[in-house]
């Protein structure tokens, strides 16, 4: 067995283990050039570290072993081509997976920690960056309907718009005219999805929290609307309803944490022309 590389050598200078080695001699994918007789152990010779290299890339692409098997024997450009085509459209799946688990991660652990971290009695102003979301289609209030209803039909449509449900759903109001008439009934349900096409607009908000299931406010619209006329600011905005805090940690619903925020400006005040 001169000049040939045991298995144990070929594996340190392949990096592949022998476990796999092994394995692939015995499906009949990649065999030892010779055993030895005596004591039935593999060796390989110097060039097949360079033919193994077929089932190394290919491997690291994963492709399937029965697919591999067959390509062993027969391949060319236009057959590796069109392989790794096939892989590379697997592989962007993926990675579309991918980012939208990491998308769900982030906006939950964004929300449950702002909402552990906010102060649920203050209203105040805060700048707010400019994000994307999805919004839903308009909803329709049937007599006797509740917050619940157009959410389940919105539910319904999901597919329709392009909305993954495991994203945060929120509800979004024309203006502020609409949050306070019709108070947990909103015009629209929003997502917080990343890829969406309708962006909060970088500003001011005004903000505010409620402790309650979806739709109750209780007393924070006349809170905030009491707020601005204080502070002489003007609604510019719909008003976006945010569930900090909801069914994915909090078991009771009277204690899901909601964020109202509007975008505001400072009202302008005439300046008066003394007359001499």
């Amino acid at each position: 067995m001169k000049g040939l590389l045991s298995i144990k050598e070929f594996s340190g200078l392949s990096g592949i283990s022998t476990t796999t080695l092994r394995y692939w001699d015995n499906i009949g994918i990649f065999s030892p050039q010779k055993r030895n007789p005596a004591n039935n152990y593999r060796y390989y010779t110097a060039d097949q570290l360079i033919s193994v290299k077929f089932l190394t890339v290919l491997s690291d692409l994963k492709v399937q072993l029965t697919t591999i098997s067959d390509r062993v024997q027969e391949r060319s450009p236009e057959i590796m081509m069109r392989l790794i085509e096939q892989q590379e459209g697997q592989l962007q799946k993926e990675m579309d997976e991918l980012r939208l688990r990491y998308s769900i991660m982030f906006a939950r652990r964004e929300l449950i920690g702002y909402g552990m971290r906010a102060d649920e009695a203050e209203i105040s102003i805060m700048r707010r960056e400019s994000k994307e979301y999805i919004l839903g289609p308009r909803n329709e209030y049937k007599d006797g309907d509740t917050f619940l209803d157009p959410l389940i039909r919105f539910w319904q449509a999901a597919n329709e718009y392009r909305i993954d449900l495991s994203l945060p759903i929120g509800g979004y109001h024309d203006n502020i005219e609409s949050y306070i008439e019709r108070t947990g009934k909103p015009d629209h349900f929003f997502s917080l999805d990343p890829t969406g096409n309708r962006k909060f607009s970088f500003g001011d908000y005004l903000v505010g929290f409620k402790r309650g299931y979806y739709g109750e406010m209780g007393d924070l619209p006349e809170r905030m609307v009491t707020y601005a006329e204080v502070n002489s600011l003007v609604f510019t905005g719909p008003v976006y309803i945010i569930y900090l805090h909801d069914e994915i940690c909090i078991k009771d619903p009277s204690q899901y944490l909601a964020q109202v925020c509007v975008a505001v400006s400072k009202q302008k005040t005439k300046r008066l022309s003394i007359v001499r």
